[in-house]
C-alpha cells in the first residue's frame, strides 16, 4: 500500500471529523482501512498527523560528517570510499564503513561510476586545440562540406568490448560457459582507412601487409602505396574543391607523405595533435565495431573479418555520414567551452 502524503493525512482527518467511515475514506485513497484508524487513533493522540520518532540504529555520522565527505569527494572525484572511512570516526567511536560513505556520497547525488578515458593534454595541446576550435567556430555548413575526415583503425577478431554481458547463475562466474575468452594480443585483426565528409563516403581500404612486430605496422610507403595512390588521388580528381584532412600520426607527416601531396594538389587541413574528438569519422569506427560485435556468423579468420567489415561498410547510409559532420560546429563549441580540453565527443 501506499504511504499517505503529508497532505492526503490533513484531508483525511478532515473527511472523519465530518463523519465519514474509514473504510469509505480509505477506499477513495487507495489504502487500508487500518491506516486510516491509525491515522485518526494518532491524531487523537497527539493532536498531529505527522509520524512519531522511530526506533532503530541511531546513525554513525553527524551532519557535519556528512558535509565533509561530501566537499572531500567534490575536490578528490578518485579518492577511494574505503580511504575516506578509515579516516573518519563515527559516533560508535570507531572508523566508519566504506558502505556508509558510499551512502552519504549517494544521498548527495555522488554516485560511482567509471571514469572517462582520454590521453593527457600539456597546456600547449590545450591552447593549440581552443585556437582551432575558435578559428572554426563560425564556419557554416558550406565550409566544412569541403572537407573529407579520414583516420585509420584496427580491428580485431578477439575484441574485449566492455558491453557484452552474460546472463549466469549465482557463482558461476568462472564455469566455462560463462568466459569470454579472447587473446592477449587480440587475435587476427585488419587495419583499414576510411573517408568522410557531406555526402562522401570513402573506403574502405584494407591495408595489406600488416601485422604484429617491428616494422609491420603502417609507415608512409604503405601510406601512400595503398591509401593515397590508389583511392584519394582519384577521388579528388573527381572532387577537385575538397580539402584532405588526416591527424599528424608519423605516416601522414612524413616528408615523403608530404611531397606527394603536393606534387598531386591535393590541400590538406591543419590539424592539431590529439584532437581525435574533432574527427567525426571516429563515431563511424564506433558504429562499425558495434556491427561487427552483432554479426552473425562471427569472424574467426581475417579474411573473414576482411568480409564483414567490407559487408557492414556497404550497409552505412549517406543519412549517418552527414549527420556527423554537421556536427562539427557543436565540436568546435564544446571545444571552445572546454577551454581546449576534452569534450564529450
Amino acid at each position: 500500500m501506499p504511504r499517505l502524503s503529508a497532505i492526503d493525512r490533513e484531508r483525511a482527518i478532515g473527511q472523519l471529523q465530518a463523519g465519514n467511515r474509514p473504510a469509505a475514506i480509505a477506499n477513495v485513497m487507495g489504502v487500508a482501512t487500518s491506516t486510516i484508524c491509525r491515522l485518526w487513533i494518532r491524531f487523537q493522540d497527539s493532536g498531529s498527523t505527522r509520524d512519531g520518532a522511530r526506533s532503530g540504529r541511531p546513525r554513525v555520522t553527524t551532519a557535519r560528517q556528512d558535509r565533509v565527505i561530501y566537499r572531500q569527494h567534490l575536490r578528490q572525484p578518485f579518492l577511494p570510499a574505503t580511504e575516506t572511512s578509515r579516516n573518519t570516526v563515527g559516533t560508535h567511536g570507531a572508523p566508519i564503513s566504506g558502505t556508509t560513505t558510499r551512502r552519504r556520497l549517494s544521498a548527495n547525488h555522488l554516485d560511482c561510476r567509471r571514469p572517462a578515458r582520454r590521453t593527457l593534454l600539456t597546456a600547449q595541446h590545450r591552447q593549440q586545440r581552443l585556437q582551432w576550435g575558435h578559428e572554426h567556430l563560425n564556419w557554416n555548413q558550406r565550409q566544412w562540406r569541403d572537407i573529407l575526415f579520414t583516420d585509420e583503425s584496427r580491428y580485431c577478431i578477439s575484441h574485449a568490448d566492455g558491453r557484452i554481458r552474460v546472463w549466469r547463475r549465482r557463482n558461476q562466474r568462472y564455469a566455462a560457459n560463462n568466459i569470454l575468452q579472447h587473446n592477449a594480443w587480440g587475435g587476427p585483426s585488419v587495419m583499414i582507412w576510411g573517408g568522410i565528409g557531406l555526402n562522401h563516403l570513402v573506403g574502405p581500404v584494407v591495408f595489406q601487409g600488416i601485422g604484429p612486430g617491428r616494422g609491420n605496422g603502417v609507415n608512409a610507403q604503405r601510406y601512400i602505396n595503398q591509401v593515397l595512390g590508389p583511392t584519394v588521388v582519384p577521388y579528388f580528381q573527381l572532387h577537385g574543391n575538397l580539402t584532405f584532412q588526416q591527424d599528424n600520426a608519423r605516416p601522414h607527416t612524413a616528408r615523403a607523405t608530404t611531397a606527394f601531396l603536393q606534387q598531386n594538389n591535393i590541400r590538406v587541413m591543419p590539424w592539431h595533435s590529439l584532437s581525435r574528438d574533432m574527427n567525426p569519422i571516429e563515431h563511424l569506427w564506433d558504429i562499425l565495431q558495434r556491427e561487427l560485435n552483432a554479426f552473425q556468423p562471427r569472424p574467426t579468420t581475417a579474411p573473414q573479418l576482411e568480409q564483414a567489415i567490407r559487408q557492414i561498410w556497404t550497409t552505412i547510409n549517406m543519412a549517418t555520414v552527414n549527420r556527423l559532420v554537421r556536427s562539427m560546429r557543436a565540436r568546435c563549441q564544446a571545444l571552445v567551452n572546454a577551454n581546449g580540453g576534452h569534450t564529450r565527443y
